[in-house]
């Protein structure tokens, strides 16, 4: 088969481009080239995530990929079509873990029912700028996996922060024994609480730099809100010094809406980042958004292979959210139509009309 042409360099151009193709080309088996990876970053081509994410799916499911180093501007990969039970992958940096996974969970929603597979994670990081962290993973997107039938399972034994990494986890993913159900997150509804995990490393335990930032985040909320907090805190040991937050809530319609991942940095406050994720899950809340801009990318794959229509209301249509959906188009997947509201827009997938 001729391998699917797709080109890095559409709209946002960065390496969303690459673990959504790779993860549909297991799961359509579909071979690709995709030319011009990364084209729109300071430094294009492979980072070193991007061709572990692609070295992974070889290894699970004895495909091919081309010969690729970091920089490499232009891949082939041809997706084999079974899957190994167990692998361990070696990070030498610290690549973020959740992106790293993100092609290996479309791959596997090709995972027949009864069938897991167990990956070990040596390196990485749990937390990193501008990518999901371990808590928005266990918290938001995989509960809503398991409302349709996606089931998933993430370990950690211990946590990882830039520049070092240094991470370990266990992640284990099973196939469905039903077909995935639709997603029809529209309304947020009525929201009681506001959960949330602070996670610190150990030097930054006598500042109380947990305790701090919490004591902002509720003060925040219950100012604007009025909401009570349920967030808890852990200080772990790790090989670089970092803070990761996460905040989440359920409302009673079974949207999980979210802060997305924040991290402290150098020179910043303890009560300014505080501030800065609780004003993230206040403005969605307030503007009764269900969907946060980071759970949205990464339900469009998931959604896209739903048995039936699904639907989501999100605050705007940012470049990785229209990016993801114009690859759906490439491999045949669903059409997808955009409904913009008085708050938020609607984004609607359907299988094709013929």
């Amino acid at each position: 088969m001729e391998p699917l042409a797709i080109d890095g360099s559409l709209l946002e151009g960065g390496g969303s481009i690459l673990r959504l193709s790779s993860g549909f080309s297991v799961l359509k088996q579909i071979p690709i080239r995709v030319k011009n990876i990364r084209a729109n970053r300071p430094k294009p081509g492979l980072r070193l995530q991007h061709l572990r994410g692609l070295q992974i799916l070889e290894k699970l499911t004895g495909g091919y990929l081309s010969k690729s180093t970091v920089g490499t501007t232009e891949i082939e990969f041809s997706p084999g079509d079974e899957f190994k039970e167990n692998l361990v992958i070696n990070v030498e940096t610290a690549g973020n873990v959740a992106l790293l996974l993100q092609p290996v969970q479309i791959a596997c929603m090709r995972l027949g029912s009864g069938k897991s597979i167990n990956l070990e994670i040596k390196g990485g990081g749990t937390y990193g700028k501008w990518a999901p962290g371990t808590s928005f993973l266990t918290n938001v997107l995989f509960k809503v996996y398991e409302q349709v039938g996606y089931k998933t399972n993430l370990k950690i034994h211990r946590h990882g922060f830039y520049p070092k990494g240094g991470a370990h986890l266990h992640f284990t993913i099973s196939g469905s024994t039903q077909p995935i159900k639709p997603i029809e997150i529209v309304e947020l509804g009525n929201v009681s609480q506001i959960n949330g995990r602070v996670i610190c490393s150990e030097a930054l335990r006598k500042p109380k730099v947990a305790e701090r930032i919490i004591e902002t985040i509720k003060s925040q909320i219950h100012q604007k809100l009025g909401l009570s907090c349920n967030i808890i805190y852990d200080y772990v040991k790790t090989y670089s010094t970092g803070v990761g937050i996460c905040l989440w809530a359920e409302s009673d319609t079974k949207a999980i809406i979210s802060s997305g991942t924040i991290l402290g940095e150098r020179g910043v406050s303890s009560e300014k980042v505080g501030k800065h994720a609780a004003n993230a899950i206040i403005s969605y809340i307030k503007n009764k958004i269900p969907v946060d801009n980071y759970l949205a990318d990464q339900l469009i794959p998931v959604m896209s292979i739903a048995n039936g229509e699904s639907r989501i209301r999100v605050s705007e249509l940012t470049s990785h959210l229209k990016t993801n959906l114009e690859l759906l188009q490439k491999f045949n997947l669903k059409e997808y139509k955009i409904l913009k509201e008085s708050n938020g827009i609607i984004v609607n997938l359907k299988q094709k009309q013929i």
